[in-house]
C-alpha cells in the first residue's frame, strides 16, 4: 500500500484541493518541509498527465504563501526525486518544498547540486 495513498494525518496537512494535498514531511529537512502531492496515483513529475503538470505550478505558489506567512525563511529548494536511481523512496510522485533559512548550512552555494556531493562546487 502506498503512503501517500492512505489517510494523511489531519493535523500535517496545510492545503487540499481536488486534486492536491501538501503536508508536513514526517522527516523534514528544515522547519516547515512540505510535500505536495496530487490526490491520484503518477510514480514521477514524467507519469503526471498535463492536466496536473499545469496546476502544480499554482499549488506550489499556494504552499510557498502558507510557507512565507508561517515561517518567513530566506529561501527555498523545490525539488523531486524521479525513480530510484534519484532517490525517490515512496513511488508516488511528490515535490519537495523545502524552506532555506540563512546560516542553516555553512555554504548554501551550489543548493540542489547537492544531491551529488562530489559535482557540488562549480569553482
Amino acid at each position: 500500500m502506498c503512503v501517500f495513498c492512505d489517510k494523511i494525518e489531519k493535523s500535517r496537512i496545510v492545503l487540499e484541493t481536488a486534486e492536491w494535498i501538501a503536508f508536513y514531511d514526517l522527516f523534514p529537512v528544515s522547519k516547515g518541509h512540505i510535500l505536495l502531492v496530487p490526490k491520484e496515483h503518477y510514480s514521477t513529475f514524467f507519469d503526471l498527465p498535463d492536466r496536473l503538470k499545469e496546476s502544480l505550478l499554482f499549488r506550489i505558489n499556494d504552499v510557498k504563501t502558507i510557507l512565507d506567512n508561517e515561517f518567513h525563511p530566506d529561501g527555498y529548494n523545490i525539488g523531486c526525486n524521479c525513480g530510484e536511481a534519484a532517490g525517490q523512496s515512496v513511488m508516488h510522485f511528490h515535490l519537495h518544498i523545502i524552506p532555506r533559512y540563512k546560516g542553516d548550512v555553512e555554504n548554501p552555494r551550489g543548493g540542489i547540486r547537492g544531491c551529488i556531493p562530489s559535482k557540488m562546487n562549480y569553482e
